[in-house]
């Protein structure tokens, strides 16, 4: 055992690098809009009940409608269709798009399957929500406007955008009383970042994830804006273009301390430390990110001494 509750070897306890975040989510809906685009719908079969949160519109209102785009909000993959309704899906932690070349001709029922929903198109294609695990936490919404979703009329601002600029993270930062890395992953602040770009961004940005955001100073504001930028532009340059089976490989396998608990960090060949928190878990550099002090594997979150 390595201090910070890391150790040697391949075990693993934070790899959920499948999760999807803005670069995989980005990568879906291209590959939605190209597959799917200007195709009619004429299945649409919900099997997970819990995962429908809207009545209005029906659900039923896709079949025949025509797919004309399908574009991302933060984590949020939205579907227009030429009727005017959207439909936006939350993938959350264990969901997934799974496309077919030729669907199933098996309806999608109320099963123990992990599909939540199937949609089929006019020649043949399709693709299957699915969501792993058991904590269930996929959502659907058929709307008129993605706005009518809470989670997506609340979004910060998307990182991508050239209005997010180093003094819109200071400004961010100087307002937020939380953490570092609280910032980077609440939605509500900065839209399509999660636990692992995080993760990516404060070790190219050489930050502590349990440093206070409204302690940062300026040129540490550059440093993070740079690297988070930066994590997020390469992965979308990689992600898009590629089938949607081949985002989460690819993810896992450009990331430098995400889920690599127990290996050396690429940038100095100090052991990758975890924290490890209820349901996630975060991983870091100590020599890169903490001046050599590892962080204390418990949720007070405080330097051991």
């Amino acid at each position: 055992m390595v201090p910070g509750g890391a150790t040697r070897g391949p075990r693993r306890r934070g790899r959920i690098v499948g999760v999807p975040e803005l670069p995989e989510v980005e990568a879906l809906a291209a590959f939605v809009t190209e597959r799917a685009g200007g195709r009619e719908v004429v299945r649409c079969e919900l099997a997970a009940i819990s995962a429908l949160k809207t009545v209005v519109p029906p659900l039923e209102e896709l079949v025949g409608a025509t797919v004309e785009r399908c574009e991302r909000r933060g984590k949020f993959l939205c579907t227009r269709f030429g009727t005017g309704d959207w439909l936006v899906v939350h993938l959350a932690r264990g969901g997934w798009l799974k496309w077919w070349d030729r669907l199933p001709e098996a309806r999608a029922r109320l099963t123990r399957s992990p599909i939540a929903l199937r949609v089929g198109l006019d020649d043949g294609s399709g693709f299957d929500l699915t969501e792993m695990g058991t904590e269930k936490r996929l959502a659907i919404y058929v709307v008129t406007d993605p706005t009518e979703v809470a989670g997506v009329a609340t979004l910060g601002v998307d990182p991508l955008d050239p209005a997010f600029d180093a003094g819109c993270l200071a400004r961010l930062a100087a307002e937020e009383a939380g953490t570092v890395k609280t910032m980077l992953s609440a939605q509500s602040v900065i839209a399509g970042v999660g636990n692992a770009y995080s993760d990516e961004a404060l070790h190219l940005a050489r930050l502590s994830p349990f440093k206070r955001a409204a302690s940062l100073s300026p040129a540490e504001v550059e440093r993070l804006h740079d690297a988070l930028v930066t994590v997020l532009a390469e992965a979308v340059e990689r992600a898009v273009g590629s089938a949607a089976k081949d985002l989460k490989p690819e993810k896992h396998r450009t990331m430098r301390v995400h889920g690599r608990t127990g290996e050396r960090c690429p940038a100095c060949g100090d052991v990758v430390r975890e924290v490890s928190f209820a349901t996630r878990s975060l991983q870091y550099c100590a020599t890169c990110q903490t001046d050599g002090k590892p962080l204390a594997d418990r949720r007070l979150s405080r330097l051991l001494k």
